[in-house]
């Protein structure tokens, strides 16, 4: 279905979907635009010819809502740019700050047929290598449970899950420190001046890290500590 549509066409899908997040699912000119970096004008531009293309709804002066259509077609580019995330880390092992973009120019491939092989070479997987669900070939989204270590119990051992962050320098920052996915994470002091943590990574290496990096990774309870 993406290779119906231009390169550029795509890219808005993705972007309107990531930004349909609100109460009511409408993703603003104003932020898409920023999105994409470009003009509103723009922007409403593109909006107007998917709406044509019967992939959402145009809401003058406000933005855009995805329908079925669109937001199938949008679940797919999404399918497709996470599977080759994981496939250039678990297979070409490259970093996990260096895959985005090069995920973002492979997810226009059109082979249905090259998608399924990989899914099943990579046994189907449900998370990318940053935490994100990986979308099934019908759309469906691994529900996740994950909280912000900035808000989660001291004491408690939790995983690392996910960021909700993806600069590439964030990124190499949590690499550098040892904050990577699956690893075992405590939370052993939390400064009341600035919210900043002091954390145990695998039972062996304490680092302090600042409330701005905590709110980014995105953790779940260690069975262990279940009741």
């Amino acid at each position: 279905m993406p290779n119906e549509f231009t390169h550029t066409e795509q890219n808005y899908l993705k972007a309107i979907y990531h930004l349909s997040n609100s109460e009511d699912n409408t993703a603003y000119t104003q932020e898409l635009a920023s999105a994409m970096s470009t003009t509103p004008a723009s922007a409403s531009d593109m909006i107007k010819k998917l709406d044509e293309k019967g992939l959402l709804t145009y809401v003058p002066y406000r933005g855009a809502k995805l329908n079925k259509k669109g937001e199938k077609t949008a679940l797919s580019i999404i399918r497709r740019h996470r599977l080759w995330e994981l496939f250039l880390t678990e297979v070409l092992k490259f970093k996990w700050d260096e895959v985005h973009a090069m995920a973002e120019e492979l997810e226009h491939v059109s082979s249905d047929l090259l998608l399924q092989r990989m899914d099943k070479f990579l046994s189907h997987p449900k998370f990318d290598p940053h935490g994100d669900p990986i979308p099934d070939a019908n759309g469906r989204l691994t529900e996740t449970n994950f909280n912000s270590l900035s808000e989660f119990a001291k004491n408690k051992m939790a995983i690392i899950a996910g960021v909700s962050q993806h600069s590439v320098d964030f990124l190499k920052y949590l690499e550098h420190s040892g904050l990577v996915l699956n690893c075992s994470i405590k939370i052993i002091r939390r400064h009341s001046f600035d919210k900043s943590l002091d954390v145990l990574i695998n039972g062996k290496k304490s680092v302090h890290i600042s409330h701005q990096v905590a709110k980014h990774i995105l953790v779940k309870l260690k069975i262990a500590d279940k009741p």
